[in-house]
């Protein structure tokens, strides 16, 4: 099998942007769902402290679908890559439903300019952060100003607000997160996150990575009971010193392994519960053999950060536990440079897939309506 297709979404639930190649982290691909829309819905909050702000989610804002994106890279050292998004509105028999609002003209006037570009990584300094909870999970954004906000509720026709995720995170609930499914021993946990900063390209870098956590643990014991033998040669009771140092040693280790814990948990950020979603192209070509005529199914509506193409059979995916994903091609890439994405569980349907693109609608018929 191999990667057919990588898809990232700055702002969650728009349209993605096409990628050649992605950087990996946890969070997942770099740029993807970075960004997020909030309705302001008129009325005090329950804190009383202002408007409600609704998640906006494609399923239940399907005219999210008229707004495509693209990444501008920075060309050189000291500018800014940018995020386009360029809104496409409807047929004109559409533009008062979609939009929200009778006069449609004032919409088009107000979003004249169809494109807008934001900075891939403002700088936050100067935004306003508020608290953003999805799925009872909560975490900080930062509110990216009227000039932004501005365009997007013109083009949507009521009133929305831009969010920047930033550098924050927040808690995978529920079972999805891998160290939730898998039950990792301490020693695993720390020989994984325990490493010397600076070392990744270093030869021998996985000889130290294996072998720093059992060294450092007889370094720091055999300091121990150095200092608990010289307590009682200048006379301090045995039982005392070792005392002292059994809880000396099990403070520090406690204190170590909470730390070591936290920095493990798995965490995300827009993203609703994974920080990637992997689709099979095989199944795709499944479901398009079953529509009338020659219609195949757009498989960005599924949302996928990465399609693969060559399983055997359709579906397969459903049963799958992991992906080892390195080029066999590369001279240089051996069984060691392959980066396993661990599957923790299958997406269940979106109403995502009803979505016609042309219209901002929930579909009635083929193309819009996938049965």
């Amino acid at each position: 099998m191999k990667i057919s297709q990588l898809y990232v979404y700055p702002i969650k639930s728009l349209r993605p942007t096409e990628i050649t190649s992605g950087e990996l982290t946890k969070l997942g691909f770099r740029y993807d769902r970075r960004f997020m829309l909030l309705k302001v819905v008129p009325g005090e909050n329950e804190n009383g402290s202002g408007p409600t702000l609704e998640n906006m989610h494609i399923p239940k804002y399907p005219e999210m679908g008229l707004f495509r994106t693209e990444i501008e890279e920075a060309k050189s050292e000291g500018e800014t890559g940018k995020l386009v998004v360029t809104y496409t509105p409807p047929s004109s028999s559409d533009a008062n439903d979609v939009s929200g609002s009778s006069d449609s003209e004032d919409i088009q006037i107000k979003a004249k300019s169809k494109r807008l570009k934001i900075p891939l990584e403002p700088e936050t300094k100067t935004l306003k952060p508020f608290a953003v909870t999805m799925h009872s999970s909560p975490t900080t954004g930062y509110d990216m100003g009227s000039r932004y906000n501005d365009w997007f509720s013109a083009c949507f026709g009521y009133p929305v607000v831009l969010v920047y995720l930033g550098t924050n995170t927040r808690s995978v609930l529920g079972t999805l997160a891998p160290a939730k499914r898998n039950n990792e021993s301490w020693w695993s946990i720390w020989k994984q996150e325990l490493v010397l900063p600076g070392t990744s390209n270093v030869h021998g870098s996985k000889m130290l990575e294996q072998w720093l956590v059992p060294f450092s643990l007889g370094y720091i014991t055999l300091n121990a009971v150095s200092w608990c033998h010289t307590r009682i040669e200048t006379g301090t009771s045995a039982a005392a010193a070792i005392g002292v140092t059994a809880v000396a040693l099990i403070l520090l280790w406690t204190v170590v392994n909470t730390f070591v814990n936290r920095r493990h948990e798995a965490r995300i950020g827009f993203a609703d519960c994974a920080p990637f979603l992997v689709i099979s192209q095989t199944s795709v070509d499944n479901v398009s053999g079953r529509l009338d005529g020659d219609e195949e199914v757009d498989l960005t509506k599924f949302r996928p950060n990465v399609v693969v193409e060559g399983a055997g059979v359709a579906f397969e995916e459903d049963f799958w536990a992991e992906l080892a994903v390195g080029s066999n091609g590369n001279a240089g890439a051996g069984k060691n440079s392959k980066v396993k994405l661990l599957l923790t569980g299958n997406c269940v349907r979106c109403q995502s897939l009803n979505v016609d693109f042309a219209t901002g609608k929930m579909g009635t018929d083929w193309p819009g309506l996938t049965n």
